[in-house]
């Protein structure tokens, strides 16, 4: 019996896993580790959703089977967030499923959409689901660059002059996973008319809608005007609302390619639990102001971390969103790869971060940081790399960091 099942050999080892076991293993050692590497919020939910949660937790009909594209009072919710936030009108019915957070959501499109052989063109670096969900689904990918300036649009031209099958579809991600590059709504109207004009799907994943930066809020592709002809957008409570392990996310934009995903998710899943739905309303329906409290942390604590790693001798590009650093290597350590870097700086400095080449082969030379622990910590894991550049021979600013 052959152990070569089709879909795991199309699976490269997680390269990120391997710093993960790493950290792990550190701290079973009893190492204070200052894990930098997952974006895993250390904020908690609104008061008012964990009220609402248990509430709706203690009624005896509420523990049954839940509706797999979402209970319709979400998907109102999350309609008028999107006509709130973007100015964008959603049919709750059509145009609306809830998903069990965003990654799932990509994979059921994936698995909806993509015959065996298509071609689906995604970023390069990019988060893993990005690119996996449709080689699960059997797809080919061609890489195109995260960067959106004129070379990315060249990209999209050469992609479709010289690629067969013709790509069927076009992932983005602003702000991006792992880059934290952002775009403007110019950006989106001219990828829509690419898209039109080319007869291609866009799958726009804007999970970090609203950690933006210097009083320059994200848009959506759904604001363009006929986006919705082509496009659907995915969006997640996990960092707006610090919501990551109750799951919750939407895909939303147009009808045909929802009613694909709730079709397939129909068959696999039977909805998040209903409780969790419920208080998921209680966030997008409530108080807003956490979510611009929790910006104003993120803000705060990317500003300490570009300060205190600067004068560590690590020199860090401030990003304009998300909650994420896209670092380049000190020039020093250039050499030694993302990956090892990352395991020498778990070793050394008791500092995890997530190696670039762990999202794509675009992504060697980078590593990710999250800004998942508070500025007191920040200050200290520059503190640690500011030793470990020393010991490596890195001259640093005679000044302490932090």
């Amino acid at each position: 019996m052959s152990d070569d099942f089709y879909r795991i050999k199309r699976l490269p080892p997680y390269v990120i896993a391997e710093v993960n076991g790493m950290r792990a293993a550190a701290r079973a050692a009893g190492e204070d580790i200052i894990d930098l590497g997952m974006g895993n919020p250390d904020l908690p939910p609104p008061a008012h959703v964990l009220d609402k949660l248990i509430e709706v937790t203690r009624k005896p009909d509420a523990h049954g089977y839940s509706q797999s594209k979402g209970i319709p009072g979400l998907r109102r919710a999350q309609a008028n967030y999107y006509g709130r936030r973007f100015g964008v009108d959603l049919d709750p019915e059509t145009e609306v499923v809830v998903t069990m957070g965003s990654k799932e959501g990509l994979a059921s499109l994936a698995t909806a959409i993509t015959a065996p052989g298509d071609v689906v063109l995604a970023p390069n670096p990019s988060y893993p689901i990005h690119t996996f969900g449709f080689i699960i689904a059997g797809a080919t990918i061609r890489a195109v660059p995260t960067t959106p300036d004129e070379a990315y649009f060249e990209s999209l031209e050469r992609a479709m002059a010289f690629t067969v099958p013709r790509p069927s579809v076009l992932v983005v991600n602003y702000p991006s996973n792992p880059t934290a590059e952002a775009v403007d709504l110019a950006f989106y109207e001219r990828l829509v008319a690419w898209a039109k004009e080319n007869q291609v799907w866009i799958i726009s994943d804007l999970a970090y809608s609203e950690l933006y930066y210097d009083g320059n809020p994200t848009p959506s592709i759904l604001q363009v005007k006929g986006a919705k002809d082509v496009a659907v957008e995915f969006t997640s409570l996990s960092k707006t609302y610090s919501m990551a392990g109750w799951r919750i996310g939407f895909a939303v934009g147009n009808a045909k390619l929802i009613a694909a995903m709730t079709r397939v998710k129909s068959y696999l899943d039977y909805g998040a639990f209903t409780p969790i739905q419920a208080a998921a309303c209680a966030a997008l329906n409530g108080p807003q102001d956490i979510v611009e409290k929790n910006r104003q942390l993120y803000h705060k604590r990317r500003d300490v971390l570009v300060e205190s790693f600067g004068r560590a001798g690590w020199d860090i590009p401030a990003p304009r969103a998300s909650m994420f650093a896209w670092a380049p290597l000190p020039p020093a350590v250039a050499h030694l790869g993302s990956l090892e870097f990352s395991k020498q700086l778990l070793t050394h400095a008791q500092v995890a971060v997530a190696p670039g080449v762990g999202y794509g082969e675009n992504g060697e030379g980078f590593v990710r940081i999250a800004l998942v622990e508070n500025e007191q910590r920040l200050r200290q894991a520059a503190r640690n790399v500011k030793r470990y550049l020393q010991s490596m021979g890195v001259n640093t600013p005679s000044r302490t960091a932090g």
